[in-house]
């Protein structure tokens, strides 16, 4: 059982900025006196399911000159039922300091406190600093006044049980109304306050709560999809149809509302205010945002994604059938936004009620198309809004703030008549004005001439696309324009994966001088920031995680940021794209199987070097031949169908360098395919049933090869021979046992490895053991240029001793029992991390593993065995890249650190450490093993973390 967290007699670094405690049945006293000084750094303490604890801070004897915790910005206290004082002093010291909870106006920047059922802490009245933002308390029996000091900036109060609680006081209004809790007068006084929550407060009194009408009510999530919406101007000709939106939002007889517009003309950003503005007022208990532009190029509408979402919001079964969904959804305050409407959605078959239910009180539904016929007619909408283009003054508005040309115009009159008619040449479309004012920012006078002359012979009908095209053309950077190209013909279904860009990047040796897999992706990312800014290219705002696999969010190390993991792009941009790649010289086609045959002898077909080709129909059948001599790229699509693909189809394109046959449904690959010498991106994710990749050794200028979620069994000796791959992704091809000696060990210029996942793998226990043929983990240690590494090792003991990882940069290595990890989530957190499941830290690792974990930013451990000291530096710079260290179950573990090494100590363990996570650790008896009296280390500071419960939550 924990007794004490801190020894006196060690000192650590002074990072802390996070706290977290809980589960500590035996824990007394959380920071004694001594220590107080090491937590000036603090910003978050929390504090929970403590039985006994009575204190959580001992300033006793503390000199009268120093502040307590004074960069605290969130306090949270829970279930600790013995609580008697936050702050505990000596009596017979007349200390300034603040010795119960009832005082917290001392705390200065303090923002968010949460106290819930902890025994009685509080005297009759209790005083926060005015900056408190969040105040959340909860079971308390004798507060009977609160009081928020002077122009406080509470945003959200929920107070519940609080039954003698009688006023709620700010600016010193100590004359508040004696018949009301919180007054219209005080109210008045919170001008920032969004949520308010009180509930069995000063009820035997019968007081009353004043009831506000500016659209203060229940908090409410954030919403992740309104992403850029929060800066966008709002105009004053959309704010009529904001205000009829949101009054139709407010009307109990309106169930199902429109938004029309033509393309680009602001109707996401439109949804997404109003989306903002219903979280504010809190007109909804959830709201569910689709973007289904994507939609219009797939023949099967992803309507079960729809109702897992919307299940997984409301936090019932995600396999929940249309019925039950609809009975919940008829009483429930949703609403849901179907953005990008191309085609009729049936309603009732997601479970969703249509307008036709008379019992519909709650749910609202609103769509954005381009189609009002569609709307009324086919989606069942009651009422829709029309969108225009922006009124000449407006559009100037925009224009001007996007291209910060202001100062400028004022001085240049032919500047500003040219811009003003660039300006009517967009029509009053927000998506061209915005896009080609980021382009001429900063441009000269002749380029901005030369954008008015292309603009003028456009019609009307072509705004956005002669706005586009001038951009892209006018855009000086060759592999940006490449890159755009690319990325407008991989748009076709949604999101834009950064891995796949990278590996088609590789594959087309996209960019110049680049010589490895690191460039590659540095000039990646590089070039999507430019795109991104200016307008070209967008933010995904999708979710991140999949509890199945999906090649589409199947993201590797290489991108760890969740801002950097996919992209999208609006559909306008997609189609101008699109129509740009299709014109020479650069014939980019996206098209459909439908009369491929014919196709494939037009000289369109001869000439074409990028095919994304995408077949929507059971019936649709591939030509044997596709006979493309100028091909370099080819992407095949299909939906939820098997589609054979003949053994001689690839014969015609020799030239290929990159393939993409995701998710298709053969068990082999075909023949032709091995024709194809100049080929080198191969993607083959999600192919479940591929069983047999045989002829694969043939591709011998293969750079990438991505078999991530295939059904492979084995890798065959064959593969020796690509000496030239760069990246290896075998990411959760679970059925993979055989892994030939000699092939791993023969890819001499691998960068990047993913085997997570694959803990079914048979690795031999040690190099040269010929009773197995499999290779040893030691094959590793050839690869000189391996930088990157996710792995699952399933026994410790399959490590050998000499392995060695000096070089890599990025890596996540699970070893144990890789059910019990979550990898994905591994994944995203960062590029060094380590994870050991049932363990014995007995066994001898080697010096390759214990370098590897001493220097990873990340460390996971549960069910370790054998060793009651968890972490053994073995020298001074030890661990000095830890941020994350979480353990659990282990009781064998005594203390975290064993050190008695003085300059390690002095230098400062874990001198960046984030969170301490400590689970189930029974006989943990101190983070660190204290040295003999009398040592050096006894003047030094005491041990400061930053510690943080991963494995549990806290409810309120």
């Amino acid at each position: 059982m924990l007794k004490k967290i801190w020894h006196p007699q060690h000192k650590f670094s002074n990072k802390l900025r996070i706290l977290s405690v809980g589960a500590c049945p035996r824990l007394a006293n959380l920071i004694p006196y001594h220590l107080i000084h090491s937590f000036q750094n603090l910003k978050e303490l929390v504090v929970y399911n403590c039985e006994v604890l009575e204190y959580v801070f001992d300033h006793q004897g503390l000199n009268r000159d120093n502040g307590i915790l004074p960069k605290i910005e969130i306090l949270k206290l829970q279930e600790l039922p013995k609580l008697r004082l936050t702050f505990y002093e000596d009596k017979n010291d007349n200390m300034p300091y603040h010795s119960s909870l009832s005082k917290f106006t001392a705390l200065e920047h303090i923002k968010e406190i949460h106290i819930i059922n902890c025994r009685n802490p509080f005297d009759e009245k209790v005083s926060f600093s005015p900056n408190l933002e969040v105040l959340v308390l909860k079971r308390f029996s004798k507060l009977k006044k609160i009081d928020f000091g002077t122009e406080p900036k509470l945003r959200k109060l929920v107070l519940k049980k609080l039954p003698k609680l009688t006023n709620i006081l700010s600016n010193g209004d100590e004359n508040a109304s004696k018949r009301c809790l919180l007054s219209h007068s005080t109210f008045k006084n919170f001008h920032n306050l969004k949520e308010l929550d009180i509930a069995d407060c000063g009820m035997e009194d019968g007081r009353n709560v004043y009831i506000p009408t500016n659209g203060v009510g229940l908090s409410t999530k954030k919403l992740s999809f309104l992403g850029e919406v929060s800066n966008y101007e709002v105009f004053e000709s959309r704010a009529s149809s904001f205000n009829k939106i949101m009054d139709a939002l407010r009307d109990d007889n309106v169930y199902s509302i429109g938004v029309v517009g033509i393309g680009g003309v602001g109707k996401t950003t439109l949804v997404k205010q109003v989306a903002q503005q219903a979280m504010q007022h809190h007109l909804f208990t959830t709201q569910v945002y689709f973007d289904l532009s994507s939609t219009r190029h797939s023949s099967i509408l992803q309507e079960q994604d729809i109702q897992s979402q919307i299940a997984e919001m409301l936090g019932r079964d995600m396999h929940e059938s249309a019925v039950e969904m609809k009975k919940r959804l008829k009483s429930e305050k949703i609403l849901i936004i179907l953005d990008g409407i191309w085609r009729e959605i049936d309603l009732e078959g997601i479970g969703i009620p249509s307008c036709t239910d008379d019992d519909v009180k709650e749910c609202k539904i609103v769509f954005t198309c381009r189609d009002e016929e569609l709307l009324y007619k086919g989606m069942g909408a009651q009422i829709c809004f029309p969108m225009e283009t922006l009124p000449p003054e407006e559009a100037w508005t925009l224009f001007n703030k996007t291209a910060g040309v202001c100062d400028s115009m004022e001085e240049n009159k032919k500047l500003r008549s040219v811009a003003t008619q660039v300006i009517e040449k967009c029509n009053g479309l927000p998506l061209a004005i915005v896009t080609i004012a980021k382009t001429l920012k900063d441009e000269s006078m002749v380029v901005w001439e030369n954008a008015l002359e292309q603009l003028k012979d456009c019609a009307a009908s072509k705004t956005v696309n002669s706005c586009l095209e001038w951009c892209y053309t006018h855009s000086k950077q060759d592999d940006l324009k490449s890159l755009l190209l690319l990325c407008g013909s991989l748009s076709y279904d949604g999101d834009i994966s950064m891995d796949h860009l990278l590996q088609y990047a590789m594959g087309l040796d996209l960019f110049d001088r680049v010589d490895s897999l690191e460039q590659v992706r540095n000039r990646l990312l590089a070039l999507v920031e430019i795109l991104k800014a200016s307008s070209w290219l967008l933010e995904d705002h999708r979710p991140q995680d999949r509890s199945n696999f999906d090649e589409q969010r199947c993201t590797s190390l290489l991108f760890t940021d969740r801002y950097n993991k996919f992209v999208r792009m609006h559909d306008v941009v997609s189609d101008v794209v699109r129509e740009i790649a299709s014109k020479n010289p650069h014939p980019f086609i996206v098209r459909q199987v439908v009369g491929l045959e014919e196709w494939s002898e037009t000289n369109e077909s001869k000439n074409c070097t990028f095919i994304s080709l995408h077949c929507k129909a059971v019936d649709e059948q591939l030509s044997q031949v596709l006979v493309c001599p100028k091909l370099y790229f080819f992407l095949l699509h299909k939906d939820e169908y098997s589609l054979n693909i003949p053994n001689t189809f690839f014969q015609g394109m020799k030239k290929l360098q990159v393939l993409d046959l995701s998710k298709m449904d053969f068990e082999e690959l075909p023949s032709s395919l091995n024709s194809l010498a100049n080929l080198r991106t191969l993607r083959l994710d999600g192919c479940y049933k591929l069983k047999d990749i045989a002829g694969i050794g043939k591709l011998t200028k293969l750079q990438v090869l991505s078999l991530a979620g295939s059904g492979i069994q084995g890798l065959l000796d064959e593969m020796a021979q690509l000496f030239n791959l760069r990246l290896l992704n075998l990411n959760n091809c679970k059925e993979l046992k055989v892994i030939p000696r000699n092939i791993l060990s023969s890819l001499s210029r691998l960068e990047c490895l993913d085997m997570t996942g694959c803990s079914n793998s048979q690795w031999a226990a040690v190099e040269g053991d010929h009773s197995n043929a499999n290779a040893c983990l030691s094959d590793l240690n050839h690869l000189s240029c391996l930088k990157t590494l996710s792995i699952t090792i399933p026994d410790a003991e399959l490590l050998p001793k000499d392995i060695l990882f000096d070089n890599l940069t990025r890596y996540v290595i699970l070893i144990g029992n890789s059910r019990w990890f979550r990898t994905n989530k591994a994944l995203k957190l960062h590029n060094k991390a380590l994870k050991l499941l049932k363990v014995n830290r007995g066994l001898d690792f080697g010096d390759g593993i214990i370098k590897l974990l001493e220097r990873s930013e990340e460390l996971v451990f549960s069910e370790l065995s054998g060793t009651k000291f968890l972490l053994s530096p073995s020298n001074r710079m030890s661990f000095a890249e830890l941020k994350h260290l979480d353990v659990s179950w282990s009781s064998d573990i005594q203390y975290i650190i064993d050190s008695m090494d003085q300059q390690f100590m002095e230098q400062g363990a874990f001198p960046l450490l984030e969170s301490l996570s400590l689970w189930e650790l029974k006989n943990l008896e101190e983070v660190c093993d204290a040295p003999k009296p009398g040592c050096p280390l006894t003047t030094r500071q005491p041990a400061e973390f930053y510690m943080s419960r991963i494995a549990r939550h806290t409810h309120e």
